[in-house]
């Protein structure tokens, strides 16, 4: 099942309804590379190839929802700019380049070192599901 069936899927069986435009967004944003994180001006601009009775506040408030059902995760890049991803590979973290903003997807297993550490050290639990970190970029160091 892909990430498009799998969200839309999840979104039913939690009694939501798939709109057209829900659809649309949900499309727009599953349909990129593994790799790719979309701003919500390039997802509306996606659907706007298709239609254009989608406003920029639907696209927010649909992936406000995907987000809060854990479907989507939000990227703080940092001076009010943020992207989304399909959340389709488990603990993983955001490697977001300071001078460019590109985002790349890392293999997030130290993590769970890290998270053992903070509940063994100080009883946090912490979310590492979803992790930004910040530096720079191959081609920026070049």
């Amino acid at each position: 099942m892909n990430d498009i069936d799998q969200i839309i899927e999840t979104l039913r069986g939690k009694q939501f309804r798939i709109t057209p435009q829900r659809e649309l967004i949900i499309r727009a944003l599953a349909d990129v590379d593994e790799d790719d994180h979309l701003t919500a001006e390039e997802i509306h601009k996606r659907v706007q190839v298709h239609t254009s009775a989608v406003n920029i506040a639907t696209v927010y408030r649909t992936l406000d929802m995907l987000v809060e059902e854990g479907l989507v995760s939000r990227i703080d890049l940092g001076g009010d700019k943020e992207v989304f991803a399909t959340v389709h590979h488990g603990m993983h973290m955001h490697l977001v380049c300071r001078q460019c903003g590109h985002v790349l997807d890392a293999d997030a297993q130290v993590l769970r070192d890290v998270g053992q550490y903070l509940f063994s050290e100080y009883e946090f639990v912490a979310d590492l599901e979803h992790i930004s970190l910040f530096g720079i970029c191959a081609n920026c160091q070049q």
